[in-house]
């Protein structure tokens, strides 16, 4: 064995090491913590039960992950969560091979252990939703492609075709996965040598395979209207009446400290420029610049022009990683390299205490980021145990996509039962704005006897108003914790018969 060879291996071993470690540590997490799914969990695990190229609001992967996971264990709660932790967990060690392969093991292993403590990272591999798949094709995109250079003949064909293959995958996750295309232009434009390993073939092998992959998704979205582009689209907002927001923008380069860690991004924010106006840039912190500047600077013109949340720039996120570890190495700051890992481990290992106890996080004045995983099992026991004693309803009715997929997931037993009435949405404006609404609507021919849950007050009017008669409401008040409680109207409806929308603004019409 060569002396050479030695520091590599064990720097591969001690990267296996601690992804497994904290790995197991976040499974043991999902399975012991009292946590509900929040309601954008349990719409995907809703979409899990239909396996499809395209859902209204998200490409396919997260719905695919879930029916994998539950298809294993079963519709429990860490069933549906299961792949979040194990998508961090391969994105992890893709991180190390791209350290590695551009800087050399040691800033491989440095690398891992940032991104596995990376507060955003940490928070996505608790939560089943797009961003933990995303990263992790992404991830390995960015290593078959900075492998790229290193190959020739058959085998630069073959990785060429796997760095196309998981860029399709990583946009069957989120269409975030379009800044990925944007880094390896910025990188083939700014650097020569990099178009020299491009060749025609070489091209055709990436396109050939992103194309493959990514074909039955966009089949499905013409067939559908390109709805989730659409949806995609709709999020950036750009109709707000003022298109210059400094606030939002000095909120989200906030909350990048909060989810990239302020050590790290203060690195990579101040780094980046002083090396490019120093011209020190190395060719290997070039292309990485490349991937990591075009989701951060994007977003954050999206946030002064309208609004953005702080994990839109996830997609930089392991290039980022590996830059920061680069440069800190680099600059031999072993000081801010072990602060950087110290501030972010007692954030993760305080985010898992509050995983694991709720109770913990209320005491410490943090319950406000626990309110959506908690109280919808309550109310969806109260519909549920509602609609069980009247066996004439048509249609099981509620006025918010959040409280549809809640119902859906914790009272899947008693919509499977064939004497069960129907879970419905009823459609507030003239035009389907979720899946929900799309699939499930409230149809006239369902509504001779509905009962009907409202969980949003400025609609519940909106919505008595659409039958001719309804009972008295019955309160339904879930406690979330000392400060805070999820509050819904239940009641009986009869003679649903829809008032007309408003042409220009798609809300109903004044009763």
């Amino acid at each position: 064995m060569s002396q050479t060879a030695d520091p590599a291996r064990a720097a591969w071993r001690a990267a296996l090491a601690i992804t497994l470690a904290l790995t197991v540590v976040r499974l043991v997490a999902l399975f012991v913590t009292p946590l509900e799914l929040y309601p954008d969990e349990a719409q995907y695990w809703l979409w899990s039960r239909t396996l499809d190229f395209g859902y209204f609001s998200k490409p396919p992967m997260v719905a695919w992950g879930i029916w994998a996971t539950t298809a294993l264990g079963g519709d429990s709660e860490p069933f549906v969560r299961l792949s979040a932790p194990l998508f961090q967990a391969a994105a992890a060690l893709f991180v190390f091979l791209i350290g590695r392969r551009l800087y050399g093991p040691q800033t491989g292993l440095a690398a891992c252990a940032l991104y596995l403590l990376t507060p955003g990272v940490q928070l996505s591999a608790a939560v089943v939703a797009t961003d933990a798949a995303l990263l992790c094709f992404l991830s390995g995109a960015l290593a078959a492609y900075v492998f790229l250079p290193q190959t020739d003949g058959s085998r630069r064909l073959v990785a060429a075709a796997g760095a196309g293959a998981l860029l399709g995958l990583a946009f069957l996750s989120k269409y975030a996965a379009v800044y990925a295309l944007i880094g390896v232009a910025l990188h083939l434009v700014a650097d020569r040598e990099a178009r020299k390993v491009w060749s025609p073939p070489t091209v055709a092998a990436a396109l050939g395979a992103l194309l493959l992959v990514l074909a039955p998704n966009l089949v499905w979205n013409a067939a559908h209207g390109f709805s989730t582009v659409q949806h995609t689209a709709a999020n950036a907002n750009w109709a707000a009446a003022e298109l210059f927001n400094p606030g939002e923008l000095l909120d989200y380069l906030a909350s990048q400290f909060g989810v990239f860690g302020p050590i790290p991004f203060a690195v990579l924010a101040g780094g980046g420029v002083v090396m490019a106006l120093r011209r020190r840039l190395t060719r290997q912190d070039l292309l990485l610049l490349c991937f990591a500047a075009p989701p951060m600077i994007i977003v954050a013109v999206q946030a002064l022009i309208s609004r953005a949340n702080a994990n839109w720039a996830a997609a930089g996120y392991a290039a980022g990683v590996v830059l920061v570890a680069a440069w800190l190495l680099r600059w031999r700051a072993r000081g801010w390299f072990i602060g950087a890992l110290a501030t972010q481990g007692v954030v993760a290992a305080l985010f898992l205490a509050f995983v694991l106890s709720p109770e913990l996080a209320d005491r410490m004045g943090m319950a406000n980021a626990f309110k959506r995983a908690k109280g919808w099992s309550q109310l969806t026991e109260a519909l549920t145990d509602r609609a069980m004693h009247d066996l004439s309803l048509d249609a099981v009715a509620v006025d918010d996509r959040f409280m549809f997929n809640a119902a859906a997931y914790y009272g899947r037993d008693y919509f499977a039962r064939p004497d069960a009435a129907p879970l419905r949405m009823w459609v507030r404006t003239a035009h389907p704005q979720n899946q929900a609404e799309v699939e499930a609507p409230l149809a006239g021919t369902e509504g001779g006897r509905v009962l009907a849950i409202s969980v949003e007050p400025d609609f519940t009017p909106e919505m008595k108003a659409d039958f001719r008669s309804v009972s008295d409401t019955e309160i339904v008040n879930v406690r979330l914790d000392s400060e805070r409680s999820r509050r819904a109207e239940l009641f009986l409806a009869e003679g649903y018969e829809r008032r007309p929308r408003d042409p220009l603004t798609g809300l109903p019409t004044p009763p």
